[in-house]
């Protein structure tokens, strides 16, 4: 069996980088995706960018397969971006009807860091936070789960209610 080559991810400024520079085929995007879900997960990155500006033709497979990675991403709490697209793969994915619709894009690697730079890291963005401002009890009351006093700012624990 033909060794499939990997796509290298390297980590930058707290950032996974994928820069593709090859032609690719569809079980490299199916390695491609777990190799970047691994680093993810064992990395804890700020951030991924996929650059694409190697990449001379990009079908609707490969398209998907990328922004479904960047979502993906997302998901697990990592702002992403897209960079380098080619004029003619642009042009081409909007004669196709394929859009890259929730996904960041941007010209290049560098405005692709630029932006990523600029955003809150995902990580320490409040998803849960509890409004202040509502009346009523206290917010330890109102959620019964959080001792501020215990934890760092960012940082949510669970404590087992049923246990005596």
């Amino acid at each position: 069996m033909k060794d499939i080559t990997r796509i290298p991810i390297i980590r930058l400024r707290g950032n996974l980088i994928i820069s593709i520079q090859v032609a690719l085929s569809d079980r490299m995007v199916q390695l491609l995706k777990d190799d970047v879900t691994h680093n993810i997960e064992q990395e804890r990155p700020d951030g991924v960018v996929i650059d694409v500006s190697g990449i001379n033709i990009m079908d609707s497979y490969i398209s998907r397969a990328i922004r479904d990675l960047c979502i993906t991403a997302r998901l697990m709490g990592v702002r992403t971006a897209i960079s380098g697209i080619d004029p003619m793969i642009a042009i081409t994915l909007v004669e196709m009807g394929i859009g890259l619709e929730g996904v960041e894009t941007r010209r290049d690697l560098e405005s692709a860091l630029d932006f990523l730079s600029q955003q809150a890291p995902a990580n320490q963005e409040d998803i849960f936070a509890i409004p202040t401002d509502s009346p009523g009890a206290e917010e330890d009351d109102r959620l019964g789960l959080f001792d501020e006093n215990e934890t760092a700012a960012n940082e949510l624990v669970l404590y087992d209610t049923t246990a005596n």
